[in-house]
């Protein structure tokens, strides 16, 4: 299968590598949005020689048809609605995708504290009704860790903890 690839590769001209590498990223934007980053690499992965891929994105960039500002504003809105997650996770998860610090700071703006915090009790709350046959030191410790690797910090893993019962304010 390799050699068979490498063989197609090697009988494609410049225009050829150019249609492909526009198809897999119309294919690849048509799934959902992109960032600059994952569509580079993507091109990478397939081959494509790095001239035209680089040609290929900057007309995609040109066009609006890739814009990591809105790529991000996009994924923090997705990614905060269905899944409890901090602004310090999704700040991550975004630097994994190419995106600069300055427009993930930018898209993570759309996450108030509070409405981080009440991510974090609504979760705590879900989370705690599956832990009412369990000792309250495991509920609590289980619970801790599940709102920390959410991205959490300590103050607000605390409140929501209390709003869940699990802990008393003190």
């Amino acid at each position: 299968m390799a050699r068979r690839r490498a063989e197609r590769a090697a009988a494609r001209t410049p225009d050829d590598w150019r249609n492909y590498a526009r198809d897999l990223c119309y294919r690849q934007l048509g799934m959902m949005e992109r960032s600059v980053h994952q569509l580079r690499w993507a091109l990478e992965r397939h081959g494509v020689p790095a001239d035209i891929a680089e040609e290929t994105l900057e007309s995609f960039i040109a066009a609006d048809l890739v814009n990591d500002a809105r790529f991000a504003g996009m994924f923090v809105r997705s990614k905060f609605a269905q899944k409890a997650t901090s602004r310090r996770v999704l700040a991550r998860e975004l630097q994994e995708k190419g995106i600069s610090a300055e427009i993930a700071q930018e898209a993570l703006t759309q996450i108030s504290d509070e409405a981080e915090l009440e991510a974090a009790i609504d979760f705590a709350q879900r989370r705690a009704r599956t832990m009412t046959n369990l000792a309250p030191e495991v509920a609590r410790r289980r619970l801790y860790g599940a709102l920390a690797r959410r991205g959490y910090n300590p103050d607000q893993v605390r409140q929501a903890l209390c709003a869940a019962g699990i802990e008393t304010v003190g």
